[in-house]
C-alpha cells in the first residue's frame, strides 16, 4: 500500500472517534505543586461499572504518565459525570425541479435511517483543590458512541476521550 494512502486512511480513523473538547480553569491556581490525586469520594459518574472502570485505568494510566501518584489524602481530586442522548435521526424528504433546454424534469428523494441509532455522550472531568475545595479545571467532552461497540471498542474509545481530554492538563 503506498505511504499516502496510508495517511489518508489514519486521518479518517483518527478523525472518526470524533470527540470534541471544550476546557476552562483557573488562571491563578499553580498546577505545578500538585503532586497527588484521587476520585472524587462519593462520585456518581453515570456510567455503567464496566465503563466507569475503563475510563478510571485510562485517567489512571495517563496521570502516572505525568508524574502525578494516588493517594488517600491528595492534592487534587477527580469528579466524571456523563449523561448521554440519542443522535437525532437524519431522515429527510428531498424535492427537486430542474431543466436543460426544453426538458424540464423533477425528482423526490427519501433518505431512511438504517441500523441502531448512535448516542452522544457528554463526559465533564472536574478536577478538584482538595484543600480549597475548589473547581480549578474543567473539560467536557462529547462524542458519538455506538451501542453495539464490543468490549475492546469500548475501551479503545474510552482511552481516546481521555487522551483526548488530558492532552490539555495541566494547562500551560
Amino acid at each position: 500500500m503506498k505511504p499516502h494512502i496510508v495517511i489518508i486512511i489514519l486521518c479518517f480513523f483518527v478523525s472518526s472517534c470524533g470527540v470534541q473538547v471544550a476546557y476552562d480553569y483557573d488562571r491563578n491556581f499553580d498546577f505545578s505543586k500538585a503532586a497527588s490525586y484521587n476520585y472524587f469520594p462519593s462520585m456518581q459518574s453515570g456510567m455503567n461499572q464496566l465503563d466507569e472502570r475503563r475510563l478510571i485505568r485510562s485517567i489512571d494510566s495517563v496521570m502516572h504518565s505525568r508524574g502525578y501518584r494516588s493517594s488517600e489524602s491528595p492534592d487534587l481530586y477527580i469528579n466524571i459525570k456523563s449523561s448521554s442522548r440519542p443522535k437525532p435521526i437524519n431522515s429527510a424528504v428531498g424535492i427537486g425541479i430542474g431543466g436543460t433546454n426544453r426538458n424540464i424534469g423533477g425528482g423526490v428523494s427519501v433518505g431512511l435511517p438504517i441500523g441502531q441509532p448512535d448516542q452522544y455522550h457528554q463526559i465533564i472531568f472536574d478536577i478538584i483543590d482538595v484543600m480549597n475545595d475548589e473547581l480549578i479545571w474543567q473539560a467536557v467532552s462529547e462524542s458519538t458512541v455506538s451501542e453495539s461497540l464490543t468490549p475492546k471498542e469500548r475501551d479503545a474509545k474510552m482511552k481516546a476521550i481521555v487522551n483526548k481530554v488530558f492532552s490539555k492538563y495541566p494547562p500551560r
